[in-house]
């Protein structure tokens, strides 16, 4: 009984098995890889030499008493309140007044322009008598000579009177100001503040030696400081460049100027400076970080009717973000910008928004 049933039962297990090698489904063992694309386009691009610095103002001056005498700060024109730092002061401007009335008298400017009016008309009326034959000419040369040395010592005295005025000797901003009081008493070389004008900006940087040869004076250069925006990027340019390396260091020293016209930038703060070594205005540019090594090739990938085709790339100028291709890819092809670390040439691949 046993051995009549099994018989049967063997021989449809052999028949299904073999219908299932004969007719199995179509199974796509390959599936599709998700990706997204960009077009390949034309647009400018450059190059830059790397360094950093600290930005300074382009003029800075220490405000300093060139007499004795009690100290009297001025109002601000515009505020009409004492100055105080932070404030913009115009060159010229009257900041402090230091007041000496012993000074002023050992001066004695009224005494000097009494005599310097005197002394002219005197030479104006000796003058006149000479044209008409009345004195010698040495009379009225004398006179010309009185009249000279009077015009000088009331000069002098102008000069003396103006070192008890402290004024800015160009438009800034106030800096610092140590706090003195109303009619505290100063002697000369007191430091009484600190002016800056950082509309424009100076900075030194110091470059290796094998790059001497591609920065000169009136290069263009790009600035930022450190943990700021990419919208804070100030424009300038190389002001002078040293001939000779450093023995030590081989590096050389480059000065910088960057307009700073809203002085969005302050002295003081750490800058990253990218001097522009080559640019292009028209090329074709691709991100630096869809680019694969893949056997010392740099490699990139297209897509093509839902293929991905392998592209190897020529490269021209770069910087830390974007680099030229010189040959390899075509205007308005679709490159792949994510999803190609695992492509290979050919693979199945869907593009996504």
């Amino acid at each position: 009984m046993i051995f009549r049933h099994s018989t049967p039962v063997v021989a449809l297990f052999i028949v299904v098995l073999g219908g299932c090698d004969e007719e199995g489904p179509n199974i796509d063992v390959e599936s599709a890889i998700p990706v997204r694309t960009e077009p390949v386009q034309r647009q400018p691009i450059a190059q830059y030499i790397t360094a950093t610095s600290s930005a300074q103002a382009s003029n800075s001056a220490t405000l300093t008493a060139l007499q004795s005498g009690a100290y009297r700060l001025q109002d601000q024109p515009t505020s009409e309140k004492p100055y105080a730092m932070g404030d913009a002061v115009d060159e010229g401007a009257l900041v402090v007044m230091l007041e000496n009335p012993e000074f002023e008298n050992q001066v004695s400017i009224e005494s000097k322009r009494l005599q310097y009016t005197s002394a002219q008309r005197e030479f104006e009326k000796q003058k006149a008598l000479f044209d008409k034959g009345g004195i010698t000419l040495r009379e009225v040369t004398d006179a010309e000579r009185m009249f000279i040395d009077a015009g000088y010592a009331l000069e002098n005295a102008r000069l003396q009177l103006a070192r008890l005025e402290v004024r800015a000797p160009f438009t800034g901003i106030l800096v610092d100001l140590p706090h003195r009081s109303a009619g505290e008493w100063l002697e000369a070389g007191a430091e009484l503040g600190q002016l800056m004008d950082y509309e424009t900006l100076y900075a030194e940087v110091s470059l290796p030696g094998d790059q001497i040869d591609r920065v000169m004076p009136g290069q263009p250069l790009r600035a930022m400081p450190y943990g700021r925006a990419e919208a804070d990027t100030l424009t300038g340019e190389v002001e002078q460049v040293s001939p000779v390396l450093d023995a030590e260091s081989r590096m050389f020293k480059v000065t910088l100027r960057v307009a700073n016209t809203e002085r969005s930038l302050r002295p003081g703060m750490f800058l990253k400076v990218e001097l522009i070594a080559d640019s292009r205005d028209s090329a074709l540019v691709i991100a630096r970080d869809v680019i694969s090594d893949r056997g010392g090739n740099h490699v990139v990938y297209v897509v093509d009717k839902g293929v991905a085709l392998e592209r190897v790339l020529e490269l021209g100028i770069g910087n830390r973000e974007a680099v030229e291709v010189l040959s390899g890819l075509e205007v308005d092809e679709d490159l792949v910008v994510e999803g190609f670390e695992t492509l290979r040439d050919r693979s199945r691949v869907k593009t996504g928004q």
